[in-house]
């Protein structure tokens, strides 16, 4: 691995994984990654608790990770990995803290409730990112909700040593990336996706699928479609 993101969630890290694979560091691991494959949250879930994991087996293959539940385990990484550069992605902390409620803190909490919704979620996951991730597990209360929250900014910038960190906001752009990790700048725009905008759409269309659900059975299967289409334009 030779790029370490320790920034958490909706700091840009979607934006940031797309521009780091567009530099060449591919594939970046994201939490999209444990969508597409559900038996990594038993991997990230053990190695949180301390017990033994199967690195090689997770991450072997990918030469960046950034985004949740990666970033909980910067100091692991960078241990495992010790060239890699590391990226602390930031953001105002109220847009940060407002976009994190109403959109992952809102997803996580709503498919904790119901076993309805984690099966139009687990759908959804199969059919955008290849794997069923509707089962329940206990990876966003132990890493995410009840793990992280105890001041990890500061203490990046504490443990990594400067010549290794960037501190870094997506809304910077190609420039102080490109200089960091001593590629070019390519010649396209900087990728900007996962709006929280648009996740908001997606979790009021994953309620709304669910509440569906149980007596419409034909309408779950359209609506699942056209929320896919949708997202995919």
């Amino acid at each position: 691995m030779k790029v370490i993101g320790a920034g958490f969630g909706r700091t840009g890290t979607m934006s940031l994984k797309a521009a780091l694979e567009t530099l060449g560091f591919t594939p970046c691991y994201h939490m999209t990654e444990v969508f597409a494959h559900p038996e990594h949250a038993d991997f990230w879930v053990s190695a949180w608790r301390g017990e033994p994991a199967d690195w090689d087996r997770v991450l072997g293959g990918y030469e960046a990770a950034v985004d949740w539940p990666a970033c909980a385990f910067y100091e692991e990484l960078m241990d495992r990995h010790p060239d890699a550069k590391v990226i602390l992605s930031v953001r105002d902390p109220e847009g940060w803290y407002q976009s994190v409620r109403t959109t992952i803190y809102e997803l996580s909490t709503t498919i904790t409730r119901s076993p309805v919704t984690r099966t139009v979620f687990g759908l959804i996951s199969l059919l955008a990112f290849g794997g069923f991730a509707g089962r329940r597990t206990t990876l966003p209360d132990e890493i995410i909700w009840h793990g992280t929250f105890d001041g990890r900014f500061e203490e990046v910038k504490r443990k990594v040593p400067p010549e290794r960190l960037l501190v870094y906001e997506v809304r910077e752009g190609w420039e102080p990336l490109c200089a960091f990790l001593g590629v070019g700048v390519p010649d396209e725009p900087f990728p900007r996706l996962n709006d929280a905008a648009q996740m908001r759409r997606g979790v009021a269309a994953i309620k709304a699928i669910s509440a569906a659900a149980p007596s419409v059975p034909v309408l779950l299967a359209v609506l699942v479609l056209v929320f896919l289409r949708r997202t995919r334009r």
